[in-house]
């Protein structure tokens, strides 16, 4: 969940329903195109919708040091999430996903990050049901971290705002500390969730070169749903996009990415979840924990009070 609607709940109980249906009855082969569709194309589509969501308009408003210092969380956050999944003997794109969920904004990064670096609907699967695990761990957690480090109301409000993957889950675990750590937390994760264009953007880049040898054909780089993420992010900050319209693009981008869900879950292989599931789970806790100690270190390097 990004903006306060019940939908990554969703996205788990959708994976959750696809794979026991896959496992439970065997499907007519009729099926596996509509199967393909929902789960490559409407994601597509559902991740260019998602960028009517954001605007960086909380961006500008949080100062340069802040944000600055929220994109190097990011990246290291990116870096050493995936370093330590590969150190697990995770999959490349399963560490990525890792990495992605746990850096940036959860099940959310992980749906718009699958198709550009061509993960398997298994991967897809794990990476979303052990990140939806820990999140609620985290919500849970957090609280009791705040009184064990003695940290401030505005202080409180940055490392759940880092640590948290959605916003909901920051307004859970701040509520307890007081409106300043509420609406604290809530702009540190709306930064947190912009970054999400530049890194799919990046990832784009990799992707393409890795798998397009000398020719680098700009639809590698530059997917067609990566050019329309960025043009909606740009068209609601210019408000572009009449009011109205923005409820409706982000209940039918919510919409097809559960159906999208659902299709990878009739995709998936329980044995291969099943399998890879112990590694996933450890690769995520400690990336959870990597992404706190920088939380933490972020709020000493900016003097936060």
């Amino acid at each position: 969940m990004i903006f306060g609607s019940h939908w990554i709940e969703s996205l788990v109980l959708a994976i959750l329903i696809g794979i026991v249906v896959r496992s439970s009855i065997r499907l007519p082969r009729t099926f596996i195109p509509g199967i393909q569709f929902a789960a490559k194309t409407l994601l597509e589509i559902a991740v260019v919708l998602l960028g009517a969501s954001l605007s960086t308009a909380a961006v500008r408003q949080a100062g340069l040091p802040l944000v600055g210092g929220i994109a190097v969380l990011v990246a290291l956050s990116l870096a050493g999430s995936f370093l330590i999944g590969r150190l697990l003997g995770l999959s490349t794109s399963l560490a990525m996903l890792v990495a992605c969920g746990n850096s940036i904004c959860g099940n959310s990064a992980i749906a718009a990050a699958a198709p550009v670096i061509g993960a398997k609907p298994d991967e897809v699967a794990a990476s979303i049901a052990f990140t939806a695990l820990l999140g609620i761990g985290a919500v849970l957690t957090l609280p009791l971290l705040h009184l064990f480090f003695g940290l401030s109301a505005v202080q409180y409000g940055v490392f759940a705002g880092v640590t948290a993957y959605a916003v909901p889950q920051v307004l859970a675990a701040t509520a307890s500390a007081g409106a300043v750590s509420t609406q604290v937390g809530t702009l540190v994760k709306l930064i947190r969730v912009m970054m999400l264009g530049p890194v799919i953007l990046m990832l784009g880049t990799l992707h393409g070169r890795r798998g397009g040898g000398s020719a680098i054909h700009l639809r590698h780089v530059l997917p067609w749903f990566i050019l329309g993420f960025a043009a909606m992010a740009a068209l609601r900050s210019l408000g572009a996009i009449p009011a109205p319209l923005l409820p409706a693009m982000s209940a039918v981008s919510a919409t097809f990415t559960v159906t999208a869900m659902a299709a990878l879950g009739l995709s998936v292989d329980i044995g291969s979840v099943s399998h890879t599931g112990g590694r996933v789970l450890a690769a995520a806790a400690l990336s959870l924990l990597a992404l706190a100690a920088l939380g933490l270190c972020l709020i000493g390097l900016l003097n936060i009070a």
